[in-house]
């Protein structure tokens, strides 16, 4: 049975553990409780190993990092914000984090199997045989898996502003870190994507500076464009001039621009695509 199992099939399963997650969070703030952090944990937990299945397959099927189209991509960012999660989110000892992680993660994940067209191209060995420019791209988007989960943690820090402002301290708001905590995550997730992203273009920038033919004009404007604003915003942070709901607001536009910048960068690739039919 789990032999006949398509890469498609194990995502989906782990898009329903993370809704699953999402749903079960729902519930016990409709009741009044703060959700499960264990229990939280175990859903997306479950639900990343399943999308690292998920992911594995289809990278033996492209012969490389899947990420060559907009389905992988989306994909590939909702694992690495997961990744974060699981391997840091505990010490923020915010359960409200995992029920937006778990929420995140399954917008991103059932959004990419809801939509075939996403997946109707699949790009088999993307990247040659350079492992460079492997490297390369799965440490972009891995940032951009940071910037995820700082974009949750700039709504829960505009949910705490919120709750502060019109004093209402009890319920579910009594559950999010204080402004001050969410505050350094937030620029500690800011500072790391950008590091991040800043890695993977001095690794793109070594082979494009040998061949300056295979650089592609439209993806390396939009990803530097990228660079360029979650920079400015980290500077504006640092002296203080970016702070509180503004800061909140630039972070949670900053990852949306990002994420509509997947789109663009994907068709503006030019590899020998391999076109194969798309399985629900």
């Amino acid at each position: 049975m789990f032999s006949s199992m398509t890469d498609r099939d194990w995502l989906w399963i782990a898009g329903e553990f993370y809704l699953v997650g999402f749903l079960l969070g729902t519930w016990s703030l409709w009741r009044g409780g703060r959700p499960s952090g264990v229990a939280m944990y175990a859903l997306i937990g479950a639900g990343y190993l399943m999308q690292l299945l998920g992911l594995y397959l289809r990278g033996l099927t492209v012969g490389g990092c899947p990420l060559g189209n907009t389905f992988e991509l989306f994909q590939f960012t909702a694992w690495s914000a997961t990744t974060l999660y699981l391997v840091v989110g505990v010490t923020f000892r915010s359960s409200l984090l995992g029920y937006f992680t778990a929420c995140l993660s399954a917008v991103l994940t059932l959004t990419a199997l809801a939509i075939p067209a996403w997946d109707a191209t699949r790009r088999s060995h993307l990247f040659g045989s350079n492992p460079w420019i492997e490297f390369h791209a799965a440490l972009a988007l891995f940032s951009y898996g940071v910037f995820a989960l700082l974009a949750l943690t700039a709504v829960m820090l505009l949910l705490r502003n919120y709750s502060l402002k019109h004093k209402r301290l009890g319920g579910w708001f009594s559950f999010l870190p204080s402004i001050l905590d969410l505050d350094q995550i937030s620029t500690r997730l800011l500072t790391t994507g950008l590091a991040l992203l800043s890695a993977a273009l001095l690794v793109g920038s070594a082979y494009w500076l040998r061949e300056p033919g295979s650089v592609n004009l439209a993806k390396l404007l939009i990803t530097v464009a990228i660079w360029a604003a979650y920079g400015a915003a980290l500077g504006l942070r640092l002296r203080g001039r970016l702070v509180s709901r503004r800061f909140a607001w630039t972070c949670i536009a900053l990852f949306a621009a990002a994420l509509l910048s997947l789109g663009p960068v994907n068709s503006s690739r030019n590899p020998v695509a391999q076109s194969q039919e798309v399985k629900s």
